[in-house]
């Protein structure tokens, strides 16, 4: 693991999070919490092209209301009827209709193998993209942390399991739902938040697949 940097792995592991808390609903939490610097800070140690994109998400949440967010939210992620950019990814790929009891077992599967668990008040599926950057977080940590310890060989299965959790799950598919909240979003925020998300992705995938 030659090539490990400590700042830019605890970069990746913020980014993720950050990313992650953004498709939950908006909040004035969102500014207090100075989520947006945070965000920065991370998109700036890992790339140019990723702090460009940080810098107009922050702009974009602090010139629009909560209110209108909160509209465009709802449009995008929950309907009421139908939403015009669903959050999971079995929309996106070829995988059989879920419900209550017919979940996403392929990606519960890698959580699983993963030592990844929802909280137990989470109660939407496992496949929505906030709870897939989550998981993306908690492989990146795992690997950061079996690597600064040594093993190698750790760290080698979880860039193999994110290899394939990228390549069969959230990088398969972020672009189309990237695409659709583009398409639908009224706020400048979303859309870039959709921008940043698809971009961080695509690298992640990229960089995994060079190791």
């Amino acid at each position: 693991m030659s090539d490990y940097d400590p700042d830019e792995a605890t970069a990746r592991e913020d980014l993720c999070r950050f990313l992650s808390a953004c498709y939950y609903e908006p909040s004035e939490a969102f500014a207090e919490e100075h989520l947006f610097e945070s965000m920065l800070t991370a998109a700036t140690c890992l790339h140019s092209d990723l702090t460009d994109y940080a810098r107009k998400l922050g702009e974009a949440f602090a010139a629009q209301d909560l209110e209108t967010l909160l509209v465009d939210y709802t449009r995008l992620f929950l309907g009421p009827i139908d939403t015009l950019a669903s959050p999971y990814g079995s929309k996106w790929i070829n995988t059989p209709a879920q419900t209550e009891d017919n979940l996403p077992l392929a990606v519960l599967d890698l959580y699983s193998e993963g030592g990844f668990e929802t909280d137990a008040e989470f109660v939407d599926l496992p496949d929505h993209v906030a709870v897939e950057l989550e998981f993306l977080y908690l492989l990146n940590f795992n690997k950061s942390r079996a690597a600064q310890a040594g093993r190698s060989d750790e760290a080698d299965a979880t860039e193999s399991l994110k290899q394939r959790f990228l390549g069969e799950h959230l990088g398969a598919w972020i672009a189309l739902f990237a695409m659709a909240v583009q398409a639908g979003a009224e706020t400048a925020f979303y859309r870039e938040l959709a921008a940043l998300t698809e971009r961080f992705v695509r690298m992640e995938s990229a960089a995994s697949s060079a190791h």
